[in-house]
């Protein structure tokens, strides 16, 4: 397995990421299993909360992997702040992982239930001085999760970046996304679980101060859909879909989980 080229494919997916990337044999490593019978409500975790800029938001591009919307993170304009973290945490880039099908495609699994996507919106701490400087330290990163699940009512919140799917079809196609303010994809809900852990994907630094919010956003079946098609090709090669882009949950080797609610 070429170091560039891991992947979700059984010849370079998770299963065998370790060969390149030892870290992902790690102690604390994302995603997990979250049972709500092992988790501990913590009443010292404070509210989270975040003041994006919309003018932040830059482009959005299929990198072969996953859709993300790249943000201006050379200054502290767009920031998430509270909850289990210190100081202020710089918005870098939002990304999705999804299913082939409605009924699996997020990462973290709650009670055995699998959400049809997951949103990560990835959070670093300038006190590190860059993003690779962050990556290094335990409290380096902070992600947002936010689960997808599918309903009747088709949600506005993913019509933005739905709408620019045709123009970034294929792998390596990018395109302006101006004007995004990325909180409205929050739930109405603040309640979230919290835990340390990794990146979900190589090299799998464990870095990661996770938040992940209780409550999931409402997509419909069609908007899954459109995200499904998508292609991990480049644009002359055959067709690809990119499909079943997550990674199953890791072992939680005795990490404690904790709530902002009871």
């Amino acid at each position: 397995m070429a170091q560039s080229v891991w992947g979700y494919d059984s010849d370079n997916g998770p299963e065998r990421w370790h060969e390149n990337y030892p870290q992902a044999k790690g102690d604390k490593q994302s995603p997990i299993e979250i049972n709500s019978k092992d988790v501990r409500h913590d009443s010292s975790l404070a509210p989270w909360h975040a003041s994006y800029d919309p003018g932040a938001a830059k482009t959005i591009l299929n990198n072969g992997r996953t859709c993300r919307v790249v943000f201006d993170d050379t200054f502290d304009r767009s920031v998430l702040r509270g909850g289990p973290l210190t100081g202020a945490y710089r918005l870098r880039q939002l990304h999705l992982h999804w299913g082939s099908s409605d009924d699996h495609g997020s990462e973290h699994v709650i009670d055995g239930v699998k959400y049809a996507a997951e949103l990560h919106m990835v959070h670093w701490n300038p006190k590190h001085g860059n993003f690779a400087g962050a990556l290094k330290q335990p409290d380096g990163v902070a992600v947002v999760g936010v689960f997808l699940k599918v309903g009747k009512t088709p949600k506005p919140e993913m019509k933005r970046i739905l709408e620019e799917i045709d123009n970034i079809k294929t792998k390596g196609k990018e395109a302006p996304f101006q004007h995004f303010d990325p909180s409205i994809l929050f739930p109405k809900s603040r309640d979230y679980w919290t835990y340390h852990g990794s990146f979900t994907t190589p090299p799998c630094e464990e870095c990661i101060t996770w938040i992940l919010l209780r409550e999931p956003i409402e997509v419909s079946s069609d908007q899954m859909a459109k995200l499904r098609s998508l292609s991990k090709n480049g644009e002359n090669e055959p067709v690809n879909p990119l499909v079943d882009n997550w990674r199953p949950p890791q072992p939680v080797k005795g990490r404690i989980v904790r709530a902002s609610f009871k």
